[in-house]
């Protein structure tokens, strides 16, 4: 008996061996168990939809303080990122804000990654350090491929129109914008609140500025040169040619992958990509493409009383690259309704190019190479959502910052399209 109560006892060796296996299958279970649930995460989306939670503390957006805000002034500092009394809207925040996400770019596009090992007996600590190892790569691949995007506008608009706009398109993907302002953008209350947000980079036309564009190769430009020195529509058209020229060098040193030129009146519509992301939607674009052509869509406004057109208007014209020939062919007339084209504008869509060597803007919505033919594809679902003059207000000023008199001769000079100069004459 005292021989078999021995033989039964486990021995110290095993105990050992036991205890290792133990802490061998825990130190193997915890990664794989974060890391199936990271993926879930992943998987599942993760957050919540950002426009369905509003932020509770006072780290918000610009426009969304409930506080009565300071009138900026040049002896003020900006204090607070709240504008309610200087976009003219009541307490109620004017679009939403989640207020979680970070939109801090300043340190850096890229992803970093940092990876604490605590000191463990050295079989286990290098079996633990490949299994992490492993996992950290397989995640550090995943997130390099992350397309980086920058928007480039010229403007003139006030906060009412911008911040929704810089808001909505930071949701969708958005890393950084160029803003190149004038008129409303430019003074100092606004361009102040513009600069306080993280990614946004305000550029003034100043003197210095136009000497430095006037040394640019754009305006040895033949294509561009029956724009040059005339009022208006055209000269317009040749300040955003230099200022996505500049864009284009400031998205290179930044970073950026891909860059747009959209006005503040337009947002891009990222429709067939998974999420509703942009981000996702280029980074599915093949390697070997350079440009990525998003149609436009023209509002139609169904009211005359429209106040914030970018949650007010609902209805667009699709452009004629997304409708059957069918179609587009047998309901032209009644789309028209007597106007001289298709759409009142342009109807040519918007651009996204890969920040590359060489690269140069082709007008204000095609980019080019000054060395190769851009390789180029249009999306099949994907669009540019024009809200063309969705308030009465908006013919008028454009009308009006021309200068330009309401004869059949001035609006021809200023204005290059049909609608334009229509309404020129007779608004």
């Amino acid at each position: 008996m005292a021989g078999l109560s021995t033989s039964l006892r486990p021995s110290p060796t095993s105990s050992h061996q036991s205890f290792s296996s133990r802490i061998l299958l825990l130190l193997t279970i915890i990664p794989l168990t974060l890391a199936a649930f990271a993926f879930t995460l992943q998987w599942r989306g993760g957050l919540r939809d950002p426009t369905t939670r509003w932020s509770p503390d006072n780290h918000e957006f610009p426009g969304m303080g409930s506080s009565p805000p300071a009138i900026l002034s040049h002896s003020s500092s900006i204090s607070s990122s709240d504008c309610v009394e200087l976009l003219g809207r009541s307490s109620s925040p004017s679009f939403p804000y989640f207020h979680d996400w970070k939109f801090n770019y300043d340190s850096g596009l890229r992803p970093q990654f940092l990876v604490i090992l605590y000191p463990v007996d050295v079989g286990f600590g290098m079996y633990v350090l490949l299994l992490i190892g492993f996992l950290m790569s397989s995640a550090k691949r995943r997130a390099v491929y992350v397309a980086y995007i920058c928007i480039t506008t010229s403007t003139s608009a006030g906060l009412e129109q911008i911040l929704p706009w810089i808001f909505y398109h930071k949701v969708i993907g958005i890393t950084t914008f160029f803003l190149f302002v004038e008129g409303n953008a430019a003074s100092y209350n606004v361009s102040k609140i513009l600069e306080s947000i993280p990614g946004v980079k305000v550029i003034y036309r100043t003197r210095e500025l136009e000497e430095q564009q006037a040394k640019s190769r754009i305006w040895n430009e033949t294509w561009l040169s029956s724009f040059f020195y005339k009022p208006c529509n055209y000269e317009l058209f040749v300040k955003q040619s230099l200022n996505m020229e500049m864009a284009i060098v400031m998205a290179r040193d930044a970073g950026v992958d891909w860059i747009i030129h959209l006005d503040t009146d337009e947002l891009l519509h990222p429709a067939g990509s998974r999420e509703y992301s942009l981000r996702q939607l280029l980074l599915d674009v093949p390697g070997n493409v350079d440009t990525v052509i998003f149609p436009n869509y023209e509002s139609s406004v169904e009211r005359d009383d429209i106040n914030e057109p970018f949650s007010e208007v609902s209805m667009f014209k699709k452009n004629y690259d997304h409708l059957p020939k069918d179609t587009y062919f047998g309901m032209y007339k009644e789309s028209t309704r007597g106007n001289p084209n298709y759409f009142f504008t342009y109807g040519n869509g918007k651009s996204a190019a890969r920040v590359q060597d060489h690269l140069r803007p082709n007008g204000a919505h095609r980019w080019h190479n000054y060395m190769k033919t851009p390789r180029e594809i249009k999306l099949e679902e994907a669009a540019v959502l024009h809200y063309t003059y969705p308030k009465f207000s908006d013919l008028t000023s454009r009308r009006d910052r021309c200068g330009c008199k309401p004869t059949k001769e001035d609006v021809k000079r200023c204005f290059m399209l049909e609608f334009d100069r229509a309404v020129s004459t007779n608004a």
